[in-house]
């Protein structure tokens, strides 16, 4: 989003790379320490933004873990919470925290990363907790997009398939080989195909788009 000339506060658990990232952004770019988990984060964070910034418009949810491979059976319920406190109530606690902020600011953007594992049942999802959590996105952002429409605040799901990142190698154990087989298309996406698509919905060329779910799976899910 820098790029098209955003002003973006990062955050993430990992300190080091995400202070790497910013400074290579450069100026338009913030980092901040910040666990999805938990709402004093939340707070912190939105209050940094607003004054480094000025008013948060926009909200990309994207913090995800996988959790462990695992049959409904043998998920233990601390892996289960584990999974659902970033997927699930991480979300809901950023949207929380931004909208009383976008209300004042006369509207704002809401784009929440879900999952193709969101939409339907998928072999290849890891646990339940990773399916139940990216249902739940997609299901809060209809809720809010719904509650908040008026304010002229916006808010759609991103639900990508198979994307060339580092989780998706380490959960399919290649480089999109096998896995390439199951798409349609015969490819798994680049990182900025979803980043392109994120952007799009941020931005004022999006502005009656609200309360949906936007698939990027290389047609995964019309199978």
């Amino acid at each position: 989003m820098a790029a098209q000339g955003a002003k973006v506060l990062m955050t993430d658990v990992n300190e080091k790379d995400g202070e790497r990232i910013a400074e290579e952004i450069g100026d338009a770019a913030i980092f901040a320490l910040h666990d999805v988990g938990r709402a004093d984060h939340w707070t912190r964070v939105v209050a940094l933004a607003e004054k480094h910034f000025g008013p948060v418009t926009v909200l990309v949810n994207n913090a995800g873990i996988i959790g462990p491979i695992s049959s409904v059976a043998e998920l233990t319920l601390e892996e289960f919470l584990g999974v659902c406190t970033v997927n699930q109530t991480g979300v809901f606690l950023g949207m929380q925290a931004v909208i009383p902020g976008m209300v004042s600011a006369g509207g704002g953007s809401i784009i929440n990363v879900s999952s193709i594992s969101g939409l339907v049942a998928n072999i290849g999802s890891p646990n339940l907790a990773y399916v139940g959590s990216k249902f739940a996105v997609r299901g809060m952002t209809k809720q809010v997009a719904v509650e908040y429409g008026a304010h002229k605040i916006r808010v759609n799901s991103v639900h990508p398939g198979y994307i060339k990142t580092p989780m998706m190698v380490a959960a399919t154990d290649e480089d999109g080989g096998g896995a390439a087989d199951l798409i349609p298309l015969k490819r798994m996406a680049e990182p900025e195909e979803v980043s392109d698509l994120v952007v799009f919905l941020a931005s004022d060329e999006s502005s009656f788009i609200t309360g949906t779910e936007q698939v990027i799976d290389g047609g995964m899910t019309a199978m």
